[in-house]
Order: C-alpha cells, then sequence, then structure tokens
C-alpha cells in the first residue's frame, strides 16, 4: 500500500508536521476529517485546498490498510470523512456496507483520471471510490553489495541473500510475491497450495533484515540493506540518493496497487468530503502530490504537467505494460484470510 515515502531520513518530524496540518486555519466553510497513508499525500496541497476552500482539514495517517480498516471498525460511525484504502480494501469496505456512494456531479474532476484506471474489478463503475495514485511492489538492488543478478521475486529465495533484505511490513505483499514466485496467483485460496506456499514463504525468513512500510529506502541509503523488496517511488527516491540502487521489475508480474479516495459511512461533513476529493482530483494538485511523492499518476490531466524527470523515470512513471503484466491482491474469504494470517504470525515470530 501503501507505499509511504520519507522525503528525508528525518521522517518522524515530517510527519508530525504534517499530522498537524491545518491546526492554525480558521474553519470558514466547516472542517473535513481525513484519515490517509503516512507520509503520501503532500501537506502543500492540503494547505492550498484549506487556502481555497476555506475548509480545515484534520489529518490522521495509518501505515497499512489493515490498521485502516481496525481503525473504522473501532471508532464511532462519522468519525473521518475521507480515506484512502488500496483496491483489496475498496473491495471489503463495500462487501460490509461501509462506503457512501460518491456524488458524480460534485466531482468534475474526475474526468481528469485516465479511462485504464477507472472501473475496476474491486469497484464497477467508480461507485464509491475515485483512483488517487498507484504502484507496484518491486524490487530495489544495491549494486555495489550484490553480485547476483537479480530479476525476479523468485531470485530473493536464495539463500546467498541471508540478512540483506528489507521487504514491506504488509502481509499480503510479502505472501503474494511467494505466490508469484511459485507461478501461483497472489490471491490464492486452495489450502493444500496454502499448505506449499507456507513452506515457501519460511525459506526467505533468513533473508529478511527488516520488516518497513514507512520508510524502507531509508535501509537501502544507509547501507544497512543490500536488496528490497519495496514500493516502486521509494526504489526511485532511493536512486535519487544512490545511483548504484537500480530497480527491477520481476518477470513474474507484478504486485499491483491502486489508492482510492472513499467516503466512509456515515461522514459528518460529506458535502465537505466531496470538495476536497475533487481538489486532490485536479490537475495542480495531484501534480504537486506526484512531485512529493513520485508514485504512478493515474491523473492524465496532471501528467500533461510533469516534467521528463518524472515522465522519463521507469521508477517513477511505472511503465504500462508492468501494470498490465502484473495483479490486484483481492478481498479474499475469511477462513482463507486466517490462513494468511497465520503464515503471517510464523513469519514474523
Amino acid at each position: 500500500m501503501k507505499r509511504k515515502v520519507a522525503l528525508s531520513l528525518t521522517s518522524a518530524l515530517i510527519i508530525s508536521s504534517f499530522v498537524g496540518c491545518g491546526s492554525s486555519k480558521t474553519a470558514e466553510n466547516g472542517e473535513v476529517n481525513v484519515f490517509v497513508w503516512t507520509e503520501y499525500v503532500s501537506e502543500t496541497a492540503i494547505k492550498n485546498f484549506e487556502d481555497e476552500a476555506g475548509i480545515k482539514v484534520n489529518v490522521s495517517t495509518y501505515s497499512s490498510n489493515e490498521d485502516l480498516l481496525a481503525k473504522l471498525k473501532s471508532e464511532s460511525e462519522g468519525t473521518y470523512d475521507v480515506i484512502l484504502p488500496s483496491d483489496y480494501a475498496v473491495e471489503y469496505l463495500i462487501a460490509q456496507d461501509k462506503l457512501e456512494e460518491l456524488d458524480k456531479d460534485a466531482l468534475p474532476n474526475l474526468s481528469n483520471i485516465d479511462d485504464a484506471y477507472l472501473d475496476e474489478s474491486f469497484d464497477p463503475g467508480n461507485v464509491y471510490s475515485a483512483p488517487y495514485e498507484g504502484g507496484v511492489a518491486c524490487i530495489a538492488v544495491n549494486t555495489s553489495k550484490v553480485d547476483k543478478d537479480i530479476k525476479s521475486y523468485a531470485d530473493l529465495f536464495d539463500p546467498s541473500l541471508e540478512g540483506q533484505l528489507v521487504v514491506l511490513d504488509d502481509y499480503r505483499a510479502v505472501i503474494g510475491i511467494t505466490e508469484r514466485a511459485m507461478g501461483l496467483s497472489m490471491n490464492e485460496t486452495d489450502p493444500e497450495t496454502l499448505s506449499e506456499v507456507e513452506d515457501k514463504l519460511l525459506s526467505l525468513k533468513n533473508n529478511i533484515k527488516l520488516y518497513d512500510s514507512d520508510s524502507p529506502k531509508s535501509a537501502l541509503i544507509s547501507g544497512d540493506c543490500s536488496v528490497g523488496m519495496i514500493w516502486s517511488a521509494e526504489v526511485a527516491l532511493s536512486m535519487d540518493e544512490n545511483p548504484d540502487i537500480e530497480i527491477v521489475y520481476p518477470t513474474e508480474g507484478s504486485y499491483v496497487f491502486l489508492d482510492n479516495w472513499c467516503v466512509p459511512k456515515g461522514a459528518k461533513n460529506y458535502d465537505n468530503a466531496m470538495k476536497f476529493i475533487d481538489y486532490m482530483l485536479s490537475a495542480d494538485a495531484a501534480k504537486i502530490n506526484i512531485e512529493d511523492f513520485p508514485y504512478l499518476c493515474p491523473n492524465k490531466a496532471a501528467l500533461e504537467l510533469m516534467g521528463e524527470d518524472y515522465i522519463a523515470n521507469e521508477a517513477k512513471n511505472v511503465p504500462a505494460e508492468v501494470i498490465s503484466g502484473g495483479e490486484f491482491v483481492k478481498y479474499l474469504d475469511t477462513d482463507t484470510m486466517a490462513i494468511y494470517d497465520d503464515m503471517w504470525t510464523k513469519l514474523k515470530e
């Protein structure tokens, strides 16, 4: 998910500043309570919206879709007005009747989104969701430290990489890449097959030095880890810091994600939520967000404003064939998810 890019190694300070965004603003036209991924929405874009709309933005953050879903379950209905779940989390929330339908008439900037990212299987017709940013879970390699020619997820299981990996602290991503390495779907449900997946997954344990979804690039830049299975934008930013780091799109096809603006059921500031989402769908706001957090940009109007540093950079502007050759994870049934949870617990023991 998710996909949280640290702009510097002092990420804690940035997060602290970001969470407090809007606290000094006068709410001329009310407020909107926004719950988003850590370090994923530009503070500048938030402030610009406040200035233009006269609406105070109260920002809270999370580090995984599971954190988001747990928080929505524990908080009273109406606590948040805007959330930013990934594809499978959108599918889950729709199934649980936890989202409000979007007022398309209030979202003229939805027309800025490329058709290739609309009408996805997790929300046909975009009744409940509007695309924000996306990307893939790919591989980063420090070529000055690794002799092995890494081309696939399967290569990450090589015993020669013992203690060298930083991987996402995301069970669907890590189990998913294990399934892809075995030639399976990332949404495998057969219990017998999942038993085999578990054996393969646990063979990765000795290679993993660090689980980090907030700022995995930090371990690569510092040299603590020489290989990463991390979000594409994190690789892009690590490449900016260290020219020895290269991006690898796995031959099996990548884990693909798309994060989306949604309104949770019972939102108390629905109209302001629509104004906020529409602003974030504007070309200018999308450009600001992409410049700070260089993930895949579904906003075709914003792409027209981006420079060559983004357009020509395959780590930031993920090639279309990588997206089309990848796979979304999906919402799975409760029994299957219990198996996934058990696998993840064993891996991190």
